[in-house]
């Protein structure tokens, strides 16, 4: 069942059109990621959706529900978390989210209730009734996105949850949003981390310049960019001319060197595994010394980088 629903959303402000006609569907359940880099119209299409701006042209439902003309129901359907947490500093984690809940509409049993399963559920527990003020970024940030689930939306809105945290928090942050899928909630989920979409998403939409250039799931994006790849690692840069000798029957792309500055040689691998065998055969008759070699499929940051690469040389073209 589709869940969300936009249409031909276009968005402009004076002469610059932050969304240019976009389409896109999520379904029940689903965590969608919504890629693309500052200014590509992913905060713009949050606002859209939770009601918060008008669309210039085109039209969104949540739930069946038009986010202009029913725009109050669509409000009790949906929970907006933004890119910074807003909490009282004063007050202890729990009172954070009882207060949000009794805001909201809730009685105070029921939003005791409400936090209570809201804590358990995404490992809160452990610092729930903690100040604030004493908690890290990362439990903060945990602590906003309960915030809006303690009234059990049917959709979030996650615009970049997870800007400006430590690595150690940021998977912190992404533990409590991959355990949407337990609570059945579905999810929209904004980022400029290609890594966080990978592990979270079930579907990506890629935005450039407020128009869609790529949707599947992370592994139909990343297939999109091209075959598999063999790096090897040489342990003596003097066996480099050696090598391309041996595999001239492989198509080389460009060489790199290593963090421990060896140099790499990249071949594309078709046959994945089996390329990496017959490489490895190859060079071990050769007898040339490996540092490493790995089988590497193409990240989402390569594939974002191709695609909107492609999308901004397709402008230049139709510009007079």
């Amino acid at each position: 069942m589709t869940l969300v629903e936009i249409v031909g959303l276009q968005k402009d402000y004076g002469e610059v059109h932050a969304l240019r006609g976009i389409d896109v569907e999520i379904a029940e359940g689903e965590v969608l990621g919504l890629l693309g880099p500052n200014g590509s119209g992913k905060t713009t299409t949050v606002s859209i959706l939770a009601t918060l701006q008008r669309p210039t042209a085109g039209r969104a439902l949540i739930a069946g529900h038009d986010v202009v003309d029913d725009a109050a129901r669509v409000r009790e359907l949906i929970s907006l978390t933004g890119q910074y947490a807003s909490l009282d500093n004063t007050l202890s984690a729990r009172e954070n989210l009882v207060m949000f809940g009794r805001l909201t509409g809730l009685s105070s049993a029921e939003a005791k209730g409400s936090v209570a399963h809201v804590a358990e559920a995404f490992g809160l527990s452990e610092f729930v009734d903690r100040r604030v003020s004493a908690l890290s970024g990362g439990q903060r940030r945990r602590v906003d996105i309960a915030c809006a689930l303690v009234t059990r939306p049917r959709v979030l809105f996650l615009d970049e949850p997870t800007t400006g945290l430590d690595p150690r928090s940021r998977a912190a942050v992404w533990e409590t949003i991959a355990a949407l899928r337990t609570e059945g909630i579905t999810a929209l989920l904004t980022t400029q981390y290609l890594e966080e979409a990978d592990r979270l998403a079930d579907n990506i939409v890629m935005l450039d310049h407020g128009s869609v250039v790529a949707r599947g799931t992370p592994e139909q994006l990343k297939h999109q960019a091209g075959s598999a790849i063999c790096e090897i690692t040489l342990l003596d840069a003097a066996d480099v001319t050696r090598v391309r000798t041996a595999l001239a029957d492989h198509e080389f792309l460009d060489a790199a060197t290593s963090a421990q500055s060896r140099p790499v040689l990249v071949v594309e691998a078709p046959g994945e595994l089996d390329t990496v065998v017959a490489v490895a055969s190859t060079l071990r008759a050769e007898g040339v010394g490996v540092f490493d070699i790995a089988l590497r499929r193409p990240s989402l940051d390569e594939v974002f980088l191709q695609l909107t690469d492609e999308n901004r040389a397709a402008s230049e073209e139709v510009v007079p």
